[in-house]
């Protein structure tokens, strides 16, 4: 999987990709990072990428020139889908998720200010997507969500090919809210582990599991 990150401020993105799992699929070329900071593509002598909008009102706009510049160049070693992250777009899920794991590769917008030129989002963005609803300073948190999700789900990344198979929201437990997990000690302050889960009957323990489901909130 192949993501490409338009940002502003490339150093939000690149250090999380500096430990734990999705550093290993970095290493392991499970997955490729490539952030392209949006202000390299200006052709304004001061790199300006924003503008104050038209009719009036608070704040700036991310500019079309630098954005279609960046889109395009980057579209040409990247053919996945120009995602742009956005409060008015569709919520994700995780059967979103689902379906964008079985992408090459996907092209991540992240605006800033006001958000970007509507011309751009009609010309160059495939898609909008959400990732709830509240408004953040950037794009920049929403695309490290799907980038999360996403990498979880490609063969290799996990320790274990399974381990997404019983996630909270996965098709295996129907959408809802993953069972409980217990660890050693078998007591802790007078507190047992269910007794099922000691037995080493699978088919019971799965029984267990499956009822012991939650349905996620509203």
């Amino acid at each position: 999987m192949r993501f490409d990150i338009l940002t502003l401020f490339p150093s939000l993105v690149l250090p999380y990709f500096e430990d734990s799992i999705l550093k290993r699929a970095v290493t392991k070329k499970k997955i490729a990072v490539n952030v392209h900071n949006i202000r390299d593509y200006s052709k304004d002598k001061h790199k300006k990428v924003d503008d104050t909008p038209y009719g009036g009102g608070s704040g700036m706009v991310m500019a079309c020139q630098p954005l279609f510049d960046a889109i395009k160049a980057v579209k040409r070693k990247n053919k996945g889908p120009v995602i742009y992250l956005s409060p008015a777009g569709k919520r994700l899920n995780q059967e979103k998720v689902e379906k964008l794991a079985k992408l090459k590769g996907m092209i991540l917008l992240c605006g800033r200010y006001e958000g970007i030129d509507q011309r751009v989002i009609d010309e160059l963005v495939d898609e909008e997507i959400s990732i709830g609803d509240y408004v953040l300073t950037g794009g920049e948190l929403g695309a490290l969500v799907i980038m999360d999700t996403v990498s979880r789900l490609i063969p290799g990344v996990l320790g274990a090919e399974e381990s997404p198979e019983e996630e909270s929201f996965s098709a295996f437990l129907d959408r809802m809210l993953e069972y409980p997990h217990y660890t050693k000690p078998e007591v802790y302050k007078e507190k047992n582990v269910p007794a099922v889960l000691l037995s080493g009957d699978h088919a019971e323990i799965k029984k267990w599991r499956l009822a012991h489901c939650k349905k996620p909130s509203p």
